[in-house]
């Protein structure tokens, strides 16, 4: 049994590690080459990106999903994987299978006054709450839709109701839609490609007769009509065209000026020919249209090597990036956390139970975390070198970031004590703030161009980062007086002993620090006291550190951001809501700190005021970004205010819960001195004398 608990934590890393491997070798394609097609680059949002990430973000901002369901199974089939069309499939489908498309639920509409005014009631498809409806089915409503959105966004996006939000979210989506069908071909068109090639031929022989003598009313009345038609088409698809997918005809020259396929064949209408890369496309859409796979192969592989030569930085942009998003290692590190926290939970609640099974899951778990963290990290710098920036540039990269930063601060206080706290902190802060990023990621690109005053990659590299860092681990530190106030209520953990492997650990990090001989003797001595030590003082000593680590990153970083801002602004300071809500994690921190020293909290006062914390961070972060207002304008958002808001309420009836009487607490129960200093006299607390 013993070769068997050693054993379990390398099975687990095994079998995550094989997973992760699969994830990241190569895939091969289908009779379709539709991932080589979702590598093509393009342009949007101001930055080049794949055909693949336009697919993801344009389905994220109709559907709020990343691919597109086939079928429907209850949620409680959670075993069963429905089919799904992946978002690139489904952009070919729209931009060349329309009529396919259309039937395909797409549009989320959830607000029941907008369903009842648009009739749409008895419609749609329910999954887990929400109706989704397809565009056939709103296709008789869409005037109006677009109608009400274009009022909705007349009003200020602070001041608008959750009817005109829905409206105008809906509407968007709606236009998005239609700019979508037009962007490789005319939604009319059957066969762009041989179109193009006729209207060429018939723009030649006009222009054959003209020069003969003939006057329009000469001209041949059947290639004048498909002349005039084609235009007609030409002009529709240059004024709904939603990406810029042709690149610059001369790109030592201008090489950001790539145009929609729409707008190079108006411009080429004049010309001799059109752009290859419209050639290319409208064979793309032709022969997936009418399912003729070796056409479209052929036309998707002439087109990157027409690319190759003049934009290969382009073409590896697109690669990359797409390599990125089908490997979705966020995801895999997101469901190793949870794995991870599930362990650490069986872990800590079976050690009375079985010692040996509940050391071999906390390793299990530990491993797991620092698997986790690898492939956080891989995820982490690819994303920045894909951006060509440091790893804060917006409110999703931030939360990335804090939860890196979280999972290392937990693995280091695992490292240290070893006794599963760390490893509950590092998987759950990892697996919350992904979850909290992936949420971000739903109104789509979340690579988007910076805002001017962010585009300053010195400053962005130091305060950003550092203030990032100061978030982290104030909510590490939020994290642990959790975990000290549940712990205590309802086990008797806190009262226990350090084990002698956490002695054992602290002596030699601390030996190490301290020299070879110095080290010994430290080891030896430190080895006989935190033998003796409690967990529940154990736990407290991690917040003070973590919350002396909290004070001086959030510090520095918003000094740093002071500077950053008399450099952009012209000022030091300027009461902006993000920069009092920077100061405010300052001096929160600091009040711990100041209550600590000066003995006016002991630990479960120290604790409460670290969960404290966790609002005073979650309002700084997100809620002043909720107010609309001040020069941190590329923070704005509110779809969040009810989270928020259920966070705060969560947070208060923890601190509600640590301010119960130390009689209640299940650690202290019994006892006649609790580690905190304060006494339990028959059976109530009693505040200890000051400095004792």
């Amino acid at each position: 049994m013993k070769l068997f608990w050693k054993t379990l934590p390398w099975l687990f890393v095994a079998l995550f590690s094989a997973e992760i491997l699969a994830v990241m070798m190569p895939k091969r394609d289908g009779e379709f080459h539709v991932r080589e097609f979702a590598r093509l680059p393009a342009l949007l949002n101001g930055r080049i990106q794949p055909l693949d990430s336009v697919a993801r973000n344009s389905l994220l901002q109709i559907r709020s999903t990343g691919d597109l369901p086939l079928e429907q199974v209850p949620s409680w089939k959670f075993w069963h994987h429905p089919k799904k069309l992946k978002a690139t499939e489904w952009l070919l489908e729209v931009t060349a299978r329309p009529e396919q498309a259309d039937d395909r639920p797409l549009f989320l509409i959830h607000h029941p006054d907008l369903l009842s005014e648009l009739k749409l009631q008895d419609k749609g498809v329910e999954k887990s709450g929400l109706r989704y409806y397809t565009f056939n089915e709103i296709r008789s409503v869409g005037q109006e839709i677009i109608e009400q959105g274009q009022r909705a966004a007349e009003v200020k996006e602070e001041l608008r109701t959750t009817y005109q939000k829905q409206v105008a979210k809906l509407a968007h989506a709606v236009f998005l839609y239609h700019n979508l069908k037009n962007s490789l071909r005319p939604e009319v068109s059957d066969d762009f490609a041989q179109e193009l090639t006729t209207f060429r031929k018939d723009v030649a022989s006009l222009r054959a007769a003209a020069r003969a003598g003939q006057t329009e009313n000469d001209f041949d009345k059947e290639t004048l009509h498909r002349v005039e038609e084609a235009y007609v088409h030409f002009r529709g698809m240059a004024q709904s065209g939603y990406l810029l997918n042709v690149p610059p005809s001369n790109p030592e020259v201008a090489r950001d000026e790539w145009r929609s396929a729409g707008r190079s064949v108006m411009d080429s209408i004049g010309g001799d020919d059109f752009h290859p890369a419209v050639t290319f496309f409208a064979k793309m859409a032709t022969a997936y249209r009418h399912h003729k796979a070796d056409e479209f192969n052929q036309a998707v592989a002439g087109y990157q090597e027409w690319l190759a030569p003049q934009f290969a930085k382009e073409l590896k942009k697109g690669r990359a990036e797409f390599y990125y998003n089908d490997m979705k290692a966020f995801l895999h590190a997101m469901i190793i956390y949870l794995v991870a926290f599930v362990l650490t939970g069986v872990a800590l609640l079976s050690f009375d139970l079985s010692p040996g099974l509940s050391e071999s899951l906390r390793r299990s778990a530990f491993y797991l975390i620092g698997l986790a963290l690898l492939v956080h990290t891989f995820a982490l710098v690819f994303r920045m070198v894909l951006e060509g920036r440091p790893p804060v540039t917006n409110l999703y990269s931030s939360a990335i970031f804090i939860g890196w930063g979280a999972v290392i601060l937990g693995l280091v206080l695992e490292r240290i004590y070893r006794i599963g706290i760390g490893n509950a902190v590092a998987s759950l802060a990892g697996f919350v703030t992904l979850v909290i990023a992936h949420n971000l990621a739903l109104d789509g690109d979340t690579m988007e161009m910076l805002r001017a005053v962010l585009d300053t990659n010195f400053w962005l590299a130091t305060h950003v980062v550092v203030v990032t860092l100061g978030y982290a681990s104030t909510f590490v530190a939020g994290l642990l007086a959790i975990i000290y106030i549940f712990l205590g209520l309802f086990t008797p953990i806190l009262s226990q002993k350090l084990t002698q492997r956490s002695a054992a650990a602290i002596s030699a990090v601390r030996g190490l620090a301290g020299g070879a001989r110095a080290g010994i003797k430290t080891a030896v001595k430190l080895s006989s006291e935190v033998g003796k030590t409690e967990v529940g003082k154990a736990l407290a000593k991690m917040v003070y550190g973590i919350v002396c680590f909290a004070t001086l990153f959030s510090f520095t970083g918003t000094v740093l951001g002071g500077i950053w801002a008399d450099q952009s602004w012209g000022r030091f300071w300027g009461w902006d809501p993000k920069e009092n809500g920077a100061l405010i994690i300052v001096l929160w921190n600091a009040v711990i700190l100041h209550a600590r020293w000066g003995g006016l909290v002991r630990d479960r006062g120290l604790m409460t005021m670290a969960v404290f914390g966790n609002i005073v961070t979650s309002f700084s972060w997100f809620g002043v970004n909720m107010l609309g207002i001040g020069l941190h304008a590329y923070g704005f958002m509110d779809a969040a205010f009810n989270w928020l808001m259920g966070f705060v309420g969560s947070q208060l009836l923890i601190i509600a819960l640590g301010l119960l009487p130390l009689h209640l607490w299940a650690s202290f129960r019994g006892r006649v001195t609790a580690p905190s200093g304060e006494k339990i006299v028959k059976g109530k607390t009693v505040p200890a004398p000051a400095g004792s």
